[in-house]
């Protein structure tokens, strides 16, 4: 979706600062806000992708003037209504009516340091070659999904060569939404700056992006 998310090329929102020696909580609740989404994350009740979907969904000025872990708790929010796991009200006043959904996992803190040190790997295995290979001209495809979509909005319906043959991984455009993982190739296209910024941009530039299969057409 075309949402407050996807700012590649966007004007009016000044220039990108990073903090030096930036920590990794700026707030005490920014940890418990992290520590809440994992453990609610391990319910098994939704997928990354679907999480992701969440927080790109807010309102665009909802989530512009957010910061990164409030953005994280209000997608949060959205996910535990709709999975059933508390209601609007209960949100609203803090305490609980009625008990919610059960959990099909309850993540305790003794397994935390191997969940995470397991990850959530989303490499799966196909059952058909590449329609790519290293050196490859593709074209990306131009749309625009209300539906969640890891193809930024700057890179679409732009000719670039393929760099790399990634390997095969969840197709988050289905599975954000419960249509499975249906896995497919994935390559690191990559792209002149004048292709994808046109004239003025810095011809000694490149962009790459990894994308997947369908997002692809030969060139």
């Amino acid at each position: 979706m075309n949402g407050p998310h996807d700012l590649g090329g966007q004007h009016g929102l000044g220039p990108i600062a990073p903090e030096k020696d930036e920590p990794y909580f700026h707030a005490e609740w920014e940890k418990r806000a992290l520590g809440i989404t994992l453990s609610c994350g391990a319910f098994g009740a939704w997928t990354i992708d679907e999480s992701r979907h969440a927080r790109e969904s807010l309102p665009p000025a909802t989530y512009l003037a957010a910061s990164y872990y409030e953005i994280w708790t209000r997608a949060l929010e959205t996910l535990l209504t709709r999975h059933g796991f508390v209601t609007q009200a209960e949100l609203d006043d803090g305490h609980m009516h009625e008990k919610g959904r059960e959990p099909k996992r309850v993540l305790k803190a003794d397994m935390v340091a191997g969940v995470l040190a397991r990850g959530g790997p989303c490499d799966r295995p196909v059952a058909t070659p590449p329609r790519f290979g290293v050196g490859d001209r593709v074209r990306t495809k131009n749309f625009h999904p209300e539906t969640h979509t890891r193809l930024p909005r700057y890179a679409r319906a732009k000719v670039g060569v393929v760099e790399a043959v990634q390997g095969n991984f969840v197709f988050p455009d289905d599975n954000a939404h419960g249509k499975g993982e249906n896995p497919q190739w994935v390559y690191t296209v990559v792209f002149d700056a004048g292709e994808i910024w046109g004239e003025g941009a810095d011809q000694s530039l490149t962009v790459s992006i990894d994308a997947w299969e369908s997002y692809l057409e030969h060139v």
